[in-house]
């Protein structure tokens, strides 16, 4: 049978635009505080049931929609921001298109109602599935309230897709505190099932910063400013010693908008040059205000990425005035003219003369006479190396080659790797990931059984949480008690540990503690349920780090460890925790 081409039904076409605005409760959120924003508004509170899944709602004291345009607002491609193609490269608004209002009635159960100051009442509408079910007047103050209900309620398949509420939640937090920061002179208020979490006062950026991601920047903030014909910057960014491991404290706003731009990321990190070392990321809240018609805002559904006329020029002008900052406020590294330029040798080894080669010559080797088979075949190791050229693929079955770590030689290389020969090849081990899933797997047994085990610190660690994290953490609180710690919170920010689970190593506990409980309302575990998550945070902050000498037992315990593990071959987080090198693989490196 021969399909035929005809035009999609109108519920199908909106479903499909709606998908490409509306990924989740987070997406919501964005488009309805951008429309507040702006409507002009000063005010804008944002109410969130069960992580916006069942009511997003948004209240604002904008300039409202008039009475006769109202369901016109509902329609595909009606705005009020722009008329003709030019418009697109001036766009000074946030919203553009006319197609977020449209895209979400198309899944969800929609309720506006709204005033403008010239009105004596305000006008309702109630919508579903892109059908207007009511309209009405009513007695209400002038703005805007949209309430968003029952998200995905007729498209069940992308219902299912959305993740727990605590990852839902915190998409939610991202986009509300990015829209916070870029519109740091608007009265925010957030609450979450009854619950206020937020209120933020019209405040300069600075303290809008320190309101949302904590009071422990407050002395690692410094300033940047620059002015120029083509861009005007300024903003904040973190000290070195402020960095973190994660990219959370990344924020670019170009005319009052967030956007990600892994370019403009790569000049700040740049300019960080000998300051921070590879594995840490520079926290950074930049504004750069630039002629509309100098960049396009028209790339994407999201409008979170946009392209430069001239970004090589923003990138330079970008760097010299990060790098300007750091100087005038004494962040650069130090150079030490008398430090001794030699080698950092042990001190045991200098002074001492090296030794002669240890090396033995066979005075009756002729190689002109054929060796014996039996000498070649003496090396009962080679002999035990089998070819498969197919064990690329990780798909080892060590148990059955009663493979016993207590029983084999292990070394350690580069203090990163556990190295050992097996029958099949040489087994190379990254011990961060191995640690990492043996950890992971023992708190998920912990948390199935309900039963742990526990240490009291001899002195209550104190932590001081902001106010995301303290939401992370009150969340969870009841996951980390089953799992073995004890808290005791001192008042709204301050959290003291009593004690921590047996399975906590002791050294560097300051910093796995910070690691643990600091910065949590960052989105990058994707995870099934909260118990997994905290499950993957634990192994994460707890696990042995690359860099850490072990020793012989240590390394033999590791193994024995891992694989006793259900899962051997990847970390929490989907990575490689182990390569097999076979002889095939070795023959054709060293060939």
């Amino acid at each position: 049978m021969i399909n035929k081409i005809q035009l999609l039904p109108e519920n199908v076409a909106n479903q499909i635009a709606a998908g490409e605005v509306v990924l989740r409760p987070s997406s919501i959120v964005k488009e309805l505080i951008e429309n507040s924003v702006d409507s002009g508004a000063t005010n804008i509170s944002l109410v969130v049931k069960n992580a916006g899944k069942t009511l997003v709602r948004v209240i604002d004291n904008g300039s409202g929609i008039a009475h006769d345009e109202l369901e016109l607002a509902f329609e595909r491609h009606a705005t009020s921001k722009i008329k003709i193609v030019q418009d697109l490269f001036q766009i000074k608004s946030n919203g553009f298109r006319g197609e977020a209002l449209s895209s979400i009635a198309a899944i969800s159960h929609v309720t506006a109602v709204t005033r403008k100051k010239n009105n004596k009442l305000a006008k309702s509408i109630k919508i579903s599935g892109n059908k207007i079910q009511k309209t009405e007047f009513k007695v209400s103050s002038f703005g805007t309230v949209i309430s968003v209900r029952n998200l995905f309620y007729n498209v069940p398949a992308r219902r299912n897709f959305l993740k727990s509420d605590s990852v839902e939640l915190k998409h939610i937090i991202d986009e509300f505190s990015r829209l916070s920061l870029a519109n740091q002179n608007v009265n925010f208020s957030f609450y979450r099932d009854n619950s206020e979490i937020f209120d933020l006062k019209p405040t300069n950026l600075r303290k809008r910063i320190l309101t949302i991601c904590g009071n422990r920047l407050e002395n690692e903030l410094v300033p940047i400013q620059e002015e120029t014909p083509l861009v005007k910057i300024e903003g904040f960014i973190v000290k070195p010693s402020g960095a973190r491991k994660s990219r959370g404290h990344q924020f670019f706003f170009v005319n009052n908008r967030f956007i990600k731009s892994p370019f403009l990321n790569h000049a700040v990190k740049s300019s960080f040059q000998g300051l921070l070392s590879d594995k840490l990321h520079p926290g950074y809240f930049i504004r750069l205000d630039i002629d509309p018609s100098k960049i396009d805002v028209n790339i994407h559904p999201t409008k979170n990425e946009i392209k430069f006329e001239d970004e090589q020029s923003i990138y330079a002008i970008l760097k010299s005035t990060i790098k300007h900052s750091l100087g005038i406020f004494q962040v650069t590294p130090s150079l030490d003219f008398e430090m001794n330029t030699e080698m950092d040798i042990p001190y045991s080894f200098r002074n001492k003369n090296p030794l002669k080669p240890l090396i033995s010559v066979d005075s009756s080797f002729n190689p002109f006479i054929e060796q014996s088979k039996d000498q070649v075949n003496s090396n009962s190791e080679l002999n035990q190396v089998e070819l498969d050229s197919e064990n690329n693929q990780q798909k080892l079955s060590l148990l059955e080659t009663n493979f016993n770590p207590n029983q084999i030689k292990v070394f350690q290389l580069f203090n990163k790797y556990l190295v050992t020969a097996l029958p099949s090849g040489l087994l190379i081990i990254n011990q961060n990931r191995a640690h990492q899933r043996v950890l992971y797997e023992r708190f998920l047994g912990l948390l199935s059984n309900n039963k742990s085990s526990s240490q009291k610190l001899l002195f209550p660690h104190k932590i001081k949480l902001s106010k995301l994290d303290l939401i992370s953490f009150r969340e969870n609180k009841a996951i980390y008690e089953v799992l073995g710690f004890e808290f005791n919170e001192i008042d709204s920010e301050i959290i003291s540990i009593l004690s921590v689970p047996n399975l906590f190593l002791k050294d560097n506990l300051d910093e796995k503690l910070k690691d643990l409980f600091l910065n949590n309302n960052e989105i990058g575990f994707d995870s099934f349920s909260n118990g997994d998550l905290v499950s993957k945070r634990l192994s994460k902050s707890m696990a042995i780090q690359n860099g850490k000498i072990l020793n012989l037992e240590e390394q033999q315990e590791l193994l024995a460890s891992l694989f006793a593990c259900k899962e051997n071959q990847v970390s929490p987080f989907n990575l490689p925790i182990l390569i097999n090198f076979d002889r095939f693989d070795l023959d054709k490196q060293i060939s």
